[in-house]
């Protein structure tokens, strides 16, 4: 709807986890070189959680698109399966057509996973949102991982799901299985301002923009605020304050059209913290805050500067700015022994008017 107005060539703020639009930040890197890891060491049992929208899919079929022909993969996306549509998913997977009972199933898989292992090929399952597993069919798993040598597994599964797949795992009923989990991921949200302006910026440059600061500092800010690091949510966030700036015929997406956007998605925070995060000085009055900022003394007081600098580069003033500019004199102030803080202690009041 807006691309041909923002310069793109593709939507880049879509809810499908689309392994395309991934973006390499640093807390992303970070769960894409474990779950690597975990694969190309054949660890056996995996658990990767996250909170809902975080990217777990998307990273998920990244590392499925990119597997080699040596690994033979499944992706189950279904959760709510029985013992028997479990088993269909796999033995189709292996080309296992044969089979009247769980125990004829068992052996010839057996035999199957061996022989692939012993020509050098792995074998994956992958289970999304497997938090929504029965316990059944989690017991089923545990007994998959039986498939194995004295020195390697021959199945290797991974479980992923929000953080509720912890809890299932905690259970005393499933504490074997959670003994057999060689490796655990958490995928988190993005944590800074700084990781949610590169995660729009380059799914921007994907999208085809030759300028990807369509979003002002400001929308950024707020798009952060929003949607908590959530890549889902800032995707949702994005993609509609794109369209309302497209409808208004701006070129910059602002602050204003974030807040309308998130108002309407009911993902505005408290009223009270919409302000940009940057401004701090509201405890002051207007002409206090113009002195302190600006150096602009009021009613003959004493100016100070915020970007004060030594020559022993300490951060600290050897002496404090008198109204006239005058340094040294008896009625100027000496910071140069103060320690990084300043407190200021109140005298014993008996009300505040």
């Amino acid at each position: 709807m807006y691309n041909e107005f923002f310069g793109l060539e593709d939507s880049p703020f879509t809810l499908t986890p689309d392994p395309r639009y991934i973006v390499f930040t640093p807390s992303y890197n970070e769960v894409l070189a474990s779950l690597y890891y975990g694969l190309e060491e054949a660890k056996g049992l995996i658990v990767l959680t996250g909170e809902v929208g975080t990217g777990k899919t998307t990273a998920l079929r990244w590392i499925l698109r990119r597997l080699d022909s040596s690994v033979l993969a499944a992706y189950v996306f279904n959760p709510r399966l029985s013992i028997d549509e479990f088993y269909h998913h796999v033995t189709q997977m292996l080309g296992i057509k044969d089979w009247s009972n769980k125990a004829e199933l068992l052996n010839v898989m057996g035999k199957v996973l061996a022989e692939r292992h012993r020509r050098g090929l792995r074998t994956v399952i992958i289970i999304d949102e497997a938090h929504e597993l029965s316990d059944y069919v989690l017991e089923e798993i545990r007994l998959l991982m039986n498939f194995e040598s004295d020195n390697a597994k021959h199945l290797q599964i991974v479980l992923t799901g929000q953080p509720e797949l912890r809890d299932r795992l905690n259970q005393p009923n499933l504490r074997q299985l959670k003994q057999r989990v060689a490796l655990r991921c958490n995928m988190h949200a993005l944590p800074t301002i700084e990781e949610v302006e590169r995660y729009i910026s380059e799914r921007l440059i994907i999208a085809g923009a030759e300028d990807p600061q369509i979003f002002s500092p400001e929308a950024i800010d707020m798009i952060f605020r929003c949607s908590e690091g959530i890549p889902r949510q800032i995707n949702n966030l994005c993609d509609n304050a794109m369209v309302a700036s497209y409808s208004a015929g701006e070129r910059i997406v602002s602050r204003n059209s974030v807040i309308e956007v998130a108002k309407n998605l009911d993902m505005l925070p408290d009223e009270r913290v919409t302000g940009p995060s940057h401004e701090a000085s509201t405890i002051l009055r207007p002409d206090a805050h113009e002195e302190l900022w600006n150096s602009t003394p009021v009613n003959g007081g004493v100016s100070f500067s915020p970007a004060y600098t030594s020559a022993n580069g300490n951060g600290h003033a050897a002496q404090a700015h008198t109204a006239n500019g005058s340094n040294g004199d008896a009625s100027g102030l000496r910071f140069g022994d103060l320690d990084d803080e300043i407190h200021l202690e109140l005298g014993d009041l008996d009300r505040f008017d």
